[in-house]
């Protein structure tokens, strides 16, 4: 994990996944939950709440972690 880290632009790498997933886990969220609420069973409108909740905490993440990685390469370029 700490190879994942140390190297600024695959961490840079690693945050723009997991925007993207943090992104989309919260568009199927909302949809499951808000939009296609009607046509799906209890579970599947458990699991589309807790998708809302998700997707924007691995969005907070992966902005943490660009930030992180943009400062480093930041560093590295002075």
């Amino acid at each position: 994990m700490n190879s994942l880290f140390a190297d600024e632009h695959k961490a840079l790498a690693l945050s723009r996944y997991m925007l993207a997933s943090g992104a989309a886990l919260l568009i199927i969220g909302i949809l499951g939950g808000y939009v296609f609420d009607s046509i799906l069973t209890l579970p599947a409108q458990v699991f589309s709440h807790i998708l809302v909740i998700a997707g924007p905490t691995l969005v907070k993440v992966g902005y943490v972690i660009r930030l992180n990685a943009l400062a480093r390469c930041a560093k590295s370029f002075n």
